[in-house]
Formats: structure tokens, C-alpha cells, sequence
């Protein structure tokens, strides 16, 4: 006999080649009032046939299947169903994986191992349209978008060397030569060194110029964090 679901109830289908995996997810997907598992595939092409079939709300994508992999998959699923949210669940960590994931469509991912609180928080959030990710991948995403920042340094000023690039951007932060010296282990007289050699190689005639041509090409902050000292 089938149950009549509520119109809050969730459909969940499971993509996964590890029957082990799937068996626990659905398990634990089970126990949660609301939520209802109404599919399984093993394969990618399975998962883009039962997506179509069984029109879920949610998707729960692994990466590495064997044919089609979970990357073209929910970039398949999400062209012909933009309404599913797929949380991409996997073992693996790589920023590659975390942004093909994200440029196919993917609206959560999660590492294995995220408990159940964690996984039934990104289910709900890319049901209704949000986009979640774990906490290790939040992390790895922040870190993505901090990083371009010393990307930045080096395709804007060519012309400085690794150290002077680093402490042009502690200088666009707003940083003392000071606070400089303290965070780099350096003496204050080997920074004001540094800094006057930025200057003479960014022909800016103090350090306010520097700040603000260092800013111009994407480095440090609208708020100053210590004094402007030369």
C-alpha cells in the first residue's frame, strides 16, 4: 500500500556506485520525517535517466561513477531540469572538483563523512533554491577567493620581487611597517628598505599612492588596520 505524501515532502534520488554508500544514505534519509528516497542509479547515465523519469527535488550526485561522472551529469540534469538541486556528495577535496561541480550546476557539495545534521541542512537548502555547501568546502571556496589576491600582485607588478609583492600587500592592508616587520620577522629598517624600493619601482611618491595603486589592481581593504607610518 503507498503512503499519500504531503506536499512538503522531499524527493530524493541517490546517485552512487558504492551499494554500501547508497544503503546508508537511504537509511538515514528514511528516518527523517518529510524526506522520501524514490530512486537509486549506480551510473551517470543512470542518474540522468532517473532524474528525467522520476522528477526528484534533489539529487544526491558522486563525482566519480564509472561512463558518465557526476560532473556531466548534473550539468545534463540541471540543462533539462533547472528546478532539481543537485548536492554533489563525495571523497574528494580538490578545488577542481569543488568548481566543475559548481560551474555544471551543482547548488551543494559535501564531503563523505559529513554528518547527518550537515547533509539534510544542504538537502533542504538546494530544495528551496539555496546554495550550500560543507563546512571543508566552504572553507576551500573562501580560500579560493583569497587567494587571487597574490595572483593579482604578480600579473599588476612584474617588476617586484616575491618579498616586495608581499609586503605591497600588507602595505595595501593598511599595515605599519611595524605590524609589517612583526608578521614577516623582518627589522623595521630592512621594511622601510623594502618600501622605499617599492616606491622607486612603482614611481609613487609616497605610500598613500602606493596604497591606492596596490587597491586599483585588487589588493588589500577600504579600511586601514594600522598606522600609515614610512
Amino acid at each position: 500500500m503507498t503512503t499519500a505524501k504531503t506536499p512538503e515532502t522531499l524527493r530524493i534520488l541517490i546517485a552512487d556506485d558504492h551499494p554500501v554508500f547508497r544503503y546508508g544514505m537511504k537509511a538515514l534519509l528514511h528516518s527523517v520525517a518529510g524526506l522520501e528516497v524514490v530512486g537509486e542509479a549506480a551510473t551517470g547515465e543512470e542518474a540522468i535517466a532517473a532524474a528525467q523519469s522520476l522528477q526528484p527535488d534533489v539529487v544526491l550526485m558522486d563525482v566519480k561513477m564509472p561512463g558518465t561522472g557526476g560532473i556531466e551529469a548534473t550539468r545534463r540534469i540541471v540543462q533539462a531540469q533547472p528546478e532539481v538541486g543537485i548536492v554533489v556528495v563525495t571523497m574528494l577535496e580538490e578545488d577542481d572538483a569543488v568548481f566543475a561541480a559548481m560551474r555544471a550546476g551543482a547548488r551543494g557539495y559535501l564531503v563523505k563523512g559529513a554528518d547527518q545534521e550537515e547533509v539534510l541542512r544542504a538537502i533542504r537548502a538546494v530544495a528551496s533554491g539555496e546554495a550550500l555547501f560543507g563546512q571543508a568546502i566552504a572553507r576551500r571556496v573562501m580560500h579560493f577567493f583569497a587567494a587571487p589576491r597574490e595572483a593579482a600582485a604578480r600579473t599588476a607588478f612584474p617588476e617586484l620581487t616575491e618579498r616586495e609583492r608581499e609586503i605591497l600587500l600588507l602595505v595595501a592592508e593598511g599595515r605599519s611597517n611595524t605590524q609589517i616587520a612583526q608578521r614577516l620577522l623582518l627589522s623595521e629598517k630592512t621594511v622601510r628598505n623594502h618600501i622605499s624600493t617599492i616606491f622607486n619601482k612603482l614611481q609613487v611618491p609616497d605610500r598613500a599612492e602606493a596604497i591606492v595603486r596596490a587597491r586599483e589592481a585588487g589588493l588589500g581593504s577600504e579600511r586601514a588596520e594600522g598606522a600609515v607610518d614610512h
